[in-house]
């Protein structure tokens, strides 16, 4: 239902207010055809400030006692990633052990200045600034740059984006005009346009795959751990618990991250308390001395020692910031505060002196560096601490799952991802959802890379590659919003490409060094996930244009009304549209074929707002068709996400009440009582309602590429979707499909 185009240029110039009609129209240049935009497009966007529960819950302005519940929710959804990692690092990253007691100084080095620099400086204080009216990941980083650069391939902006941005002046200044120069390059070039949507859909299939690489490993290796328990736990017994427990936990994520977060986060903090708590007992038992490891000089040494060796034990190393871009994936379900609070009060202490007190050992047992973390455990706390370390590497995975439904509904706002239903699984905060679909394709792919891999090592050695990769496209997105949105300095732009940016490249040419050993399962995952993306986002687009550039002008309506063979018939027919400010074509051709019309006939385009409830005095929008004697309406039904949708009865009930009342507030008074009672008339006659069924083919003429894309590849993903009747529960006994067949 977006309405705006991503080919016009700067609001100034491409857009003027219509002040002759009687409702403004925004007009907007495209093709250089000048295009309407009515005020029902733009209103649909719009309500009442007092019912912005989102605001209240969670989100810019929630107050102190929902941002520590918020914080709390986090440490058992976000952190179980990142927070196990204390369990393989080292062990990863000597694989041929330690040949220099001073190596652990410098890999010790390392991991507290690349969680410092990634973990805590770059993703907490930097990139969640950089979100989308609150939510995080690949997909808001592109969305955010869209809605202030038109450089977006799909329909995703609305008309008002550009109206509000006409408010927000600026006094000229250098970085202005740096970002001007650099806006202006962008939207300029269809290389840069198409080179953005394809790095956003890289970035956001690579996150998608991490979250099926994430459980999998993280639960094969939990319950690898039982091997050390006992010798009769076999490689078969443990694939076997582990895929059990894999499908456990991905039925539980229709209980919503409200539930599961509050389950999980006591464990995850029991977690971190021992695991600090451990490491400070490790730190003054065996080695205080390695607080030298704050001296940056210690890596210079390790890579001057080791040289290629060093390079390739980054692998290891990069493994201590797993899980961090679940922090900015996950956004939507938290905020900002809640979890900057929860990562520099409890995640980073904890981690840093997990890590110290497991070097402070290494120091005195470098002979024990392959099974690190639970060496350096005391005796008496050992069997506690594999319990709770079992429970936390499950949890681990939930991270990843949480982040992959948000990113992907928000593609799906953007029209890169097929059709799927979204669920909102909390009536209090808006981001967190559950999409039973992705849910089930994401178990089976779990299930799948463990029963095939069997072992850790090449899931470990994917891991790093989908991480890393994540990390710098975030990194790339974020150098052009520090330039053209928030308008940084310059030196503070290239300092943090000069510092953070080449660190990460430096991580990624050593995890791409694993590709044959396993690296190449995130990138078969992405190209799947981006082909699938590709095709949808492609006739998405196409076929959007097709229905703006054909839609029914209120002039066309009259005309076909008033055809000699269309007949009114008594009732009232509800014609179901994506189209928020236009009659969509598929309404001629439904009166080509079938010359008669119900006595009343109203447009509905459903839209989904970011609140948890729309009042009833607000849900409903209409547009009069033009003449009156038509009874030919427009109307946009907006919900909030915890609002039913699918109680037919009292839908209709309502719809007609608010049609009466627009009617009676926007007609004379001599005939508002007449065409009240027509519709009271239609409705006791029967409601039927219209859905369009477009099929899409290549137009004649189309080569063999396009006829492939649109009538092999999208035609096979669309009708394995879930169809537009089972979205809005309409019943089936008044239900009728028009369809029709749009050539592209």
């Amino acid at each position: 239902m977006e309405m705006y185009s991503p080919e016009a240029s700067s609001p100034e110039a491409n857009h003027r207010v219509d002040e002759s009609s009687p409702t403004p129209l925004v007009v907007e240049k495209r093709n250089n055809v000048l295009r309407r935009h009515d005020s029902l497009d733009m209103e649909s966007n719009n309500f009442n400030s007092h019912h912005q529960e989102f605001v209240a819950f969670g989100k810019k302005n929630a107050g102190w006692s929902v941002i520590l519940h918020l914080a709390f929710q986090s440490i058992g959804v976000v952190y179980g990633d990142i927070g196990t990692s204390p369990l393989y690092v080292y062990s990863s990253t000597f694989t041929n052990g330690i040949q220099d007691n001073d190596d652990i100084l410098g890999v010790l080095s390392l991991i507290i200045y690349t969680i410092t620099l990634i973990t805590l400086i770059k993703y907490v204080f930097i990139v969640l600034r950089a979100n989308d009216n609150g939510d995080g990941g690949t997909f808001a980083l592109y969305s955010l740059i869209c809605r202030h650069v038109k450089v977006s391939l799909t329909p995703n902006q609305e008309a008002e984006d550009g109206e509000v941005s006409n408010y927000q002046l600026e006094l000229p200044s250098n970085r202005l005009k740096r970002a001007s120069r650099l806006k202006s390059r962008l939207e300029n070039s269809q290389f840069a346009k198409y080179s953005l949507l394809f790095v956003a859909m890289l970035g956001t299939s690579m996150v998608i795959g991490d979250g099926i690489l994430t459980p999998s490993i993280s639960v094969l290796s939990a319950v690898g751990g039982l091997q050390e328990a006992t010798s009769s736990i076999t490689e078969g017994k443990i694939v076997g618990i582990s895929v059990a427990i894999l499908i456990v936990l991905f039925c539980a994520q229709r209980f919503g991250t409200d539930k599961v977060g509050y389950t999980f986060a006591p464990i995850i903090t029991l977690w971190f308390l021992m695991i600090g708590g451990i490491g400070l007992y490790n730190f003054i038992k065996f080695d205080p001395t390695v607080i030298k490891a704050l001296y940056p000089k210690y890596i210079i040494d390790y890579f001057r020692r080791n040289k290629k060796d060093a390079w390739i034990s980054l692998g290891g190393v990069v493994l201590a910031i797993t899980g961090t871009e679940a922090m900015f994936a996950d956004l939507g379900h938290f905020n900002v505060r809640s979890i900057q609070i929860s990562m520099c009060s409890l995640t980073y202490p904890a981690l840093m002196l997990a890590y110290t007190g497991q070097a402070s050992f290494l120091r005195k047992n470098n002979d024990l560096v392959s099974n690190t973390f639970y060496k350096s455990i005391p005796h008496g706390i050992y069997w506690p601490m594999f319990v709770v370390a079992v429970m936390a590497a499950i949890i681990a995975s939930q991270a990843m799952i949480s982040g992959a439904f948000s990113i992907i509904q928000q593609s799906l706002a953007l029209g890169c991802f097929p059709r799927v239903q979204v669920i909102h699984t909390s009536t209090k905060y808006e981001g967190q959802v559950y999409i039973p679909e992705v849910n089930y394709i994401l178990m089976v792919a779990c299930v799948a890379v463990t029963a095939g891999f069997k072992t850790t090592t090449n899931i470990g050695n994917a891991y790093g590659i989908a991480v890393v990769f994540v990390m710098t496209i975030t990194s790339a997105f974020l150098v052009l919003v520090m330039i053209m949105i928030w308008k940084t300095h310059i030196l503070l732009v290239l300092l943090y490409i000069s510092i953070i940016c080449s660190v990460e490249l430096v991580y990624l040419t050593s995890v791409l060094y694993k590709f044959k050993q396993g690296g190449y399962l995130p990138l078969a995952f992405t190209t799947f996930l981006m082909t699938v993306m590709f095709i949808w986002n492609s006739v998405h687009r196409r076929k959007y244009y097709y229905e703006l550039d054909h839609k029914v002008s209120p002039g066309e309506v009259k005309e076909i009304v008033d055809r000699e063979n269309v007949c009114r018939v008594q009732g009232l027919a509800i014609f179901y549209s994506e189209l928020v400010n236009g009659i969509p074509p598929i309404f001629k051709h439904y009166v080509d074929n079938v010359p008669a019309l119900h006595s009343v006939l109203i447009f509905l385009s459903m839209k989904s707002l970011p609140i948890s409830k729309v009042p009833m005095e607000e849900r409903f929008l209409f547009r009069r068709v033009q003449p009156n004697e038509l009874n030919i309406f427009r109307c946009v039904a907006r919900y909030g996400y915890t609002d039913a949708q699918n109680e037919q009865d009292s839908f209709e009930r309502n719809l007609v009440e608010r049609l009466k009342e627009y009617i009676s507030a926007n007609s004379l008074s001599s005939s508002a009582g007449r065409e009240i009672e027509e519709v009271d008339r239609a409705w006791r006659a029967g409601v039927v309602h219209l859905v369009g069924e477009n099929a899409v083919i290549a137009r004649k003429g189309a080569n063999i590429g396009k006829k492939f894309l649109i009538n092999g590849a999208y035609s096979f993903i669309r009708k394995n979707l879930r169809q537009v009747e089972n979205f809005f529960d309409i019943p089936q006994e008044r239900l009728l499909k028009v369809g029709m067949t749009y050539e592209l």
